[in-house]
Parts: structure tokens; sequence; C-alpha cells
């Protein structure tokens, strides 16, 4: 099985399209079993597999005394968050906050715990996990009213499938190969998404590597998102007149019945 595993370690190495490394302690090589995700009609979302190596230059192989990370993150975004309150028995809008950059999508699987692996410094640096996402809200906010607009902020995305932590998700075979498994779910947002790998020992990133998957819309999909983005005044034109037309349609099928 040794010998299996540092074979197929070779075969990635030599075959695996370039990625980013650093670290004079080991060579990390990384893989993503999809370059391209297409989103047709009827799309419920797709599995993608993150593998790779983790080799000593020196000897070609590894020590194992070693922990992995791998996050996916999909593309940026600016979004507000509202807060909600209940008033005279109804629920209106209280305070509310901007955020430049949050990611679309994210997803970390890990071999261990992350507060094993790293301290909170390293981690914070890195953004290894849902409690060190780095947000960058806009203008002047307090830190209570952060982290509370944070937690709903994650809380939310968790539930759209959107945010993911699996510590314990990645596997390591022989001290050499690993591998995770993160679940893309059908209401992803299209774009350049990141695949990033790091290798992990006595507390410090060590190596790191990066591959990327392009998500797109195909077909019927693809025409309508595309002419929502050239022409939007025409398309908003026409999303109203549809949306009329639908109505009247109703009414007089129902006035039938």
């Amino acid at each position: 099985m040794r010998v299996l595993c540092l074979a197929v370690a070779a075969m990635i190495a030599a075959l695996a399209q370039p990625v980013q490394a650093q670290g004079r302690d080991a060579i990390l090589v990384g893989e993503v079993s999809q370059h391209e995700v297409l989103v047709r009609q009827g799309f419920t979302g797709t599995q993608l597999l993150l593998y790779g190596a983790i080799i000593d230059p020196a000897s070609r192989r590894s020590d194992g005394d070693y922990d992995i990370v791998v996050i996916l993150r999909g593309p940026t975004e600016a979004i507000q968050i509202r807060e909600k309150q209940r008033f005279a028995g109804i629920w209106i809008n209280a305070e509310n906050t901007s955020f430049r950059s949050v990611p679309s999508f994210y997803a970390l699987a890990s071999s261990a715990p992350v507060r094993s692996m790293v301290d909170q410094r390293t981690a914070a640096i890195y953004e290894f996990g849902l409690d060190y996402l780095q947000l960058s809200p806009t203008g002047s906010i307090d830190q209570e009213q952060y982290d509370r607009f944070t937690l709903g902020l994650v809380d939310l995305r968790q539930r759209m499938g959107l945010f993911q932590q699996n510590e314990g998700g990645v596997s390591i075979t022989e001290d050499v190969l690993y591998q995770a498994r993160i679940d893309l779910p059908s209401n992803v947002v299209v774009g350049r998404y990141v695949a990033e790998t790091f290798a992990i020992r006595d507390g410090r990133v060590i190596a790191s590597a990066s591959s990327e998957v392009q998500v797109r819309k195909e077909g019927f999909d693809r025409v309508v998102a595309e002419q929502s983005q050239r022409n939007a005044f025409a398309y908003g034109l026409l999303a109203v007149a549809l949306s009329v037309f639908m109505g009247w349609a109703a009414g007089r099928l129902f006035a039938l019945v």
C-alpha cells in the first residue's frame, strides 16, 4: 500500500496542472476533480473531490507529521444585512449594515479540529473556519454590532448550504495522499472558485497549493443570465410585462371557470 501511494503521488505531481506552492519543508501538490461545473436547468448540485499529495523534496516521501486544511471559496460580493425586530405585533426592519467582500460560497474541510492545529492568530490570517472570516464592513461599526450581524449572516448561509465547515473531513492515506469532498448546492453563484490546500506542521503552515474551478450557466439559463447583465433595462421591462401578462391571463382563466 505504501508503494502504491508513493506511485500515485508521483503521478499526481507529474500530471496535475501547475499550482502555487510554498514552503521549504515540503512540496504540496493539489488537484480538484472538476475544473468546470455547468449549471443547467434542473441542476441539483454536485460534489467536488479535492485531492493531492505532500512529499519531502529530498526523500520524495512524507514523514506523516502534518495536517491538511482545504478551503473552497466562491466569488466575493457586497451585501447589505437588515435586522428584523418585532413592533406592535409585526416584524419591521431595524438596524442594518453592509459588507464589502463576503464570499458567495465558503467550505472548509480539515484532517483535525482547527483549534488543535494552529493558534487563533494563524487561523485568522488564513481564515481557517467560519469563526475567522474577514467580512470587511463598510463604514464605522462597533464590535458588538459586527459580531451580531456576522453571526446572523453565517447562520443564514449555513442553512442555505453556502457556508460549510467539516473538521475531520480530510482523510490522509499512508501519510502521503489526502482527499476531501465538498458539496456544491444548487443555489451556488456562478463565477471563479478557488480551491486552496494548506499543509500544517507544529502550528504553522509549511506549504500551500491552489486550483481554480469555473462555475457557469449553460443553455437557456445562461442566455437569461447574460441578457440580465448586458441589457438590464430591457430585461427589467420584459420581466414586468411578462408578470402583467401572466396576471391578466390567470384572471381571465379563472373568470371562465
